[in-house]
């Protein structure tokens, strides 16, 4: 009697492997042992960086901030400061997009920063 093999569901296995490598170079999309290290360690990777995304997003909302609100004259922390002290509550991510896709608005937040200030 001829010993069973498991053909079937090795292949499914390899083949979502190996669609989870697509796009890798060389032998990390076709070679099965060089698949699975290379799908593992990129899981590692996405796992571990998931918690930094909200950082980095955070970074560059503050980058786009600070460049819109020295084009008015004002430092980021000067900016933030005078918001907070005219109660105005908007988010930094709010911010950055008005800095980007309205800057009539982001003028008048200047503004009313500036006012607060003095």
């Amino acid at each position: 009697m001829p010993r069973t093999r498991n053909r079937v569901a090795s292949h499914r296995r390899r083949k979502k492997l190996r669609a989870q490598a697509k796009g890798y170079y060389g032998g990390r999309s076709r070679l099965i042992r060089t698949v699975r290290d290379a799908v593992n360690r990129s899981g590692m990777y996405s796992f571990a960086h998931r918690g930094k995304r909200p950082g980095d997003f955070r970074r560059l909302w503050i980058m786009r901030i600070n460049a819109a609100s020295r084009e008015h004259g004002l430092s980021y922390s000067k900016f933030m400061h005078g918001l907070f002290l005219s109660n105005v509550e908007i988010d930094r991510k709010m911010l950055a997009d008005l800095a980007v896709r309205d800057p009539d608005s982001f003028r008048a937040l200047a503004e009313k920063a500036r006012s607060a200030l003095q």
